[in-house]
């Protein structure tokens, strides 16, 4: 059917095609489509070519661009130094050793695919794995070593149109963003920040704010993310590697695959297109995989909670900080179309649930033991607060302080008290042990 389709003689519409892989229906998106799937069923290893991810994404994000003016240039330079002077109040964490990029849309998805693709493999690996197993086993006996020797045509094929998918999802994404730590991961490189200007200008036209407040705000909550992830070294492969562990857990849902397989048809591909927009064919989270999302969400919680303490108090002077913040959390919690595609294709929501949870604490935190205290809990995975710190504040800062190991000294002095008083072991009153009592002051 496959080699049929790509010379041109099968029976599925091409436009149809294209829109079940998500791609826009126009020549280009078609012929860029069909070139890459050939190329797929020539190649010779098992990976995939996420060249065509990066062909993709660049050609969607290019769509609608505007170049950095040097007028940009020369006002975002100036607010991101006064934001990093204000930070320099706010936090104890290192500084930046380089000033932060001014990306075009389509430079944020060169600088950022690398990320994405590594997150991206272990969802399209668990794909093609369960496409070729319910082909292997659907097959008549006849058959099977014919499919087994196409193996390796249908995983290139598919591991194509995941590329493509992903392209597309991610070019969507740079209209979207403001800057490189905009989604809360770290998509850009350990001691580097970016910021769109083009989104910037475009986030900030509906808040009736003036333009200049806006990427001051901005500037300082970029620059605090990317200081964070340069301070705590672990803390990006941490974050990473536990993305990739939870999207390693995925499975496909064989027996929706099998349904889809048995009723398709090769003139409508909705019911197809439908089925991976909607997530049907990734099967329920097993216990074990619930539990490393929720750690995975906490940490994310985590960041972002910091984040906005410390951009809200690094921005006070700003006169509409406090608006500003509040539109980027409401952005944060709902998300935008494409954060929702990406959800989907990497079944994974990247928006922290605790985010309101998170700042509260750290706030508290703060109060209780200060700047320096908050931040040396980013020195070591196994010093961070946990969910539990997250529902009940008051027990981490009584650890933190030493509140409670007063509490504790306090109570085991009280229980021996009454343990010597049971006993009978009262104390000695002044005269009882042969010594005058001490006479009243005249």
């Amino acid at each position: 059917m496959l080699r049929e389709l790509l010379s041109g003689s099968g029976g599925i519409d091409p436009s149809r095609l294209a829109g079940a892989a998500g791609l826009p229906d126009d020549p280009a998106s078609i012929a860029a489509l069909f070139g890459q799937l050939q190329q797929a069923m020539q190649q010779q290893g098992d990976g995939i070519d996420w060249s065509a991810a990066l062909r993709q994404g660049e050609q969607r994000a290019a769509a609608g661009q505007v170049q950095v003016s040097d007028e940009e240039r020369a006002r975002i330079g100036q607010a991101l130094q006064v934001a990093s002077l204000w930070l320099d109040e706010a936090v104890d964490v290192t500084s930046l050793p380089a000033p932060a990029e001014l990306l075009t849309r389509r430079a944020w998805v060169a600088a950022t695919m690398p990320v994405w693709t590594q997150l991206a493999e272990p969802v399209a690996t668990s794909i093609a794995d369960a496409l070729t197993r319910v082909m292997t086993e659907q097959a008549p006996e006849e058959m099977r070593g014919m499919i087994a020797g196409a193996s390796r045509m249908i995983r290139g094929v598919g591991g194509a149109l995941f590329a493509m998918q992903l392209g597309q999802v991610v070019g969507e994404l740079a209209t979207e963003v403001v800057s490189g730590g905009d989604i809360g991961i770290p998509l850009v490189e350990d001691g580097h920040a970016a910021i769109l200007p083009q989104n910037v200008a475009e986030f900030g036209t509906d808040l009736e704010i003036p333009a200049d407040q806006v990427e001051l705000y901005l500037a300082v909550r970029e620059l605090a993310h990317a200081r964070l992830f340069r301070h705590a070294r672990w803390l990006r492969l941490h974050v990473i590697t536990a993305i990739t562990a939870f999207a390693r857990g995925i499975d496909i849902d064989t027996e929706r695959l099998e349904e889809l397989a048995e009723g398709f048809d090769p003139s409508n591909t909705e019911a197809l297109r439908d089925a991976v927009a909607s997530g049907a064919l990734i099967s329920p989270r097993s216990q074990s995989q619930q539990d490393a999302l929720d750690r995975l969400e906490t940490m994310l919680a985590l960041i972002e909670g910091w984040v906005d303490v410390v951009t809200a108090d690094a921005t006070e002077r700003l006169p509409k900080a406090a608006q500003v913040g509040e539109t980027i959390r409401r952005r944060r919690a709902s998300g935008g179309p494409a954060e929702s595609a990406l959800a989907t294709l990497v079944g994974l929501e990247l928006r922290p649930r605790r985010l309101r949870d998170a700042a509260a604490m750290w706030r508290k935190v703060t109060e209780a033991v200060g700047i320096e205290g908050r931040d040396a809990l980013w020195g070591h995975p196994d010093l961070l607060p946990t969910a539990a710190d997250l529902d009940d504040p008051a027990a981490l800062i009584a650890r933190l302080t030493g509140s409670d190991e007063a509490e504790a000294i306090a109570e085991d002095e009280f229980d021996q008290a009454l343990e010597d008083l049971l006993r009978g072991d009262m104390p000695a009153a002044p005269g009882e042990d042969g010594e005058e009592p001490p006479k009243p002051a005249s």
